[in-house]
C-alpha cells in the first residue's frame, strides 16, 4: 500500500465557519515543502451569497506584500462564484514561501466555508 499521510502537511487556512464578510487567512508557511493544494469546502449559502476564493503569495509575512498567484503557477481554477455544498481544489506550483487564502464577499448574506492548505513534496519525510 502506498503511504500518503507521511508526505503531506495540512494547515487550516480558514476554520469551518459561517462567513458573512471577506475573510483572509494568516500567512501559511511552505518552508520545507515544494508544492501545495488549496482545498475549499463550501456549505449552505444564505440569501444568494456570492463568494469567491483567491490564492495569494509572498516572500514575506507582511500583509501588503501578498499578490494574487499568477495563472501559470496554478493547477486548475476556482469558480467566479462558489456553489453550495461543493469541494474545490487548486494546485500551487510557484516558488514563494508564503501563501494565504482570501474569501471575498461579493454579495448576499453568508456561506458556510472552510479552507485547508495541504503542503506536499516535503524536503524531508516522513512529515510529523
Amino acid at each position: 500500500m502506498k503511504d500518503l499521510v507521511s508526505k503531506i502537511g495540512p494547515i487550516v487556512a480558514l476554520a469551518p465557519a459561517i462567513v458573512s464578510a471577506t475573510a483572509t487567512s494568516a500567512a501559511l508557511d511552505l518552508l520545507g515543502f515544494k508544492s501545495a493544494v488549496l482545498i475549499v469546502q463550501s456549505g449552505a449559502i444564505e440569501s444568494a451569497g456570492d463568494f469567491t476564493v483567491t490564492l495569494q503569495e509572498s516572500d514575506t509575512t507582511t500583509s501588503g506584500d501578498f499578490t494574487d498567484v499568477a495563472a501559470g503557477d496554478l493547477e486548475g481554477e476556482l469558480p467566479d462564484t462558489l456553489a453550495a455544498d461543493t469541494v474545490y481544489k487548486l494546485g500551487y506550483t510557484g516558488t514563494k514561501r508564503y501563501l494565504r487564502a482570501v474569501a471575498t464577499k461579493n454579495g448576499g448574506t453568508s456561506i458556510g466555508l472552510s479552507i485547508t492548505l495541504i503542503k506536499g513534496h516535503p524536503e524531508s519525510a516522513p512529515v510529523a
